[in-house]
């Protein structure tokens, strides 16, 4: 999501409310799907953000999105397998599980950086099919300063066959995304998220067990993608799921 800034590279200006915490092993390890592993110490990654989007030299929309993921290992670039992205724009839902094969799903954000009354507080929800699922709020207690860093995201461009007797038309395409943020302004946050239960989006399945980071930043943002390489079509069945609306899907035994 952004203006374009070089070749494949999206570059947008991010608000954003970011979040690490601990969950439990062996939950996390079951919603991978090779040849991802889930890391030894087990992190969940939640972000919301207000991202300004330039169309046009004259035309800026804001899209509200929130990203929840698990860390994982691959090569010698740790990130994280993406299990749902919510987005407020059908534009980029399209886009994203088009071009990149994202896990995104339309829904009702909302995200409140503005500090309210008292200048500090910050707060965003995330809502689908009548559920609040997601939800963040803090407060800017520490200015930590400018910070550039990059982070990668893992995700699988797959095609469900026509034939419903079959997996995949072809096999699907293991994609690597690439985020390369430039914060002008980091905040400690103190507060916390929230996780509902949903049999759309059950996130709540990987709990928080304590909290890492919590922040709030603003900056910019440099997003682009590639393909690392196939898998076979029987690695990634049992996850497919995940990016769908499937509330019949059986749950797995940790």
């Amino acid at each position: 999501m952004g203006s374009v800034a070089a070749e494949g590279t999206l570059t947008s200006a991010v608000r954003s409310i970011r979040c690490i915490y601990e969950t439990d092993a062996e939950v996390a390890q079951a919603v991978v799907p090779k040849p991802l592993e889930a890391c030894v110490q087990p992190e969940m990654y939640l972000s919301f953000a207000s991202v300004a989007m330039q169309v046009s030299p004259d035309v800026t929309l804001e899209i509200r999105s929130a990203s929840f993921g698990v860390r994982v290992d691959y090569d010698d670039k740790p990130g994280y397998y993406l299990i749902t992205m919510p987005m407020s724009s059908e534009a980029a839902v399209v886009g994203g599980r088009e071009r990149f094969g994202e896990p995104k799903k339309l829904a009702e954000i909302e995200f409140d950086g503005s500090g309210g009354a008292g200048g500090e507080a910050v707060s965003a929800s995330v809502e689908r099919m009548g559920i609040r699922y997601l939800a963040a709020i803090g407060n800017r207690v520490e200015d930590l300063g400018a910070r550039e860093q990059t982070e990668y995201g893992y995700c699988f461009k797959a095609f469900p066959s026509c034939d419903a007797n079959k997996g995949f038309d072809q096999d699907p395409q293991l994609v690597r995304l690439e985020w390369r943020h430039r914060f002008d302004r980091v905040w400690r946050l103190e507060g916390g998220i929230e996780l509902w239960d949903s049999p759309f989006d059950p996130v709540a399945d990987l709990p928080m067990r304590r909290l890492v980071e919590f922040e709030y930043t603003e900056g910019t943002t440099a997003s682009s993608g590639r393909v690392l390489r196939p898998v076979p079509g029987d690695w990634l069945l049992p996850f497919i799921h995940q990016r769908y609306d499937e509330p019949q899907t059986e749950g797995v035994e940790v």
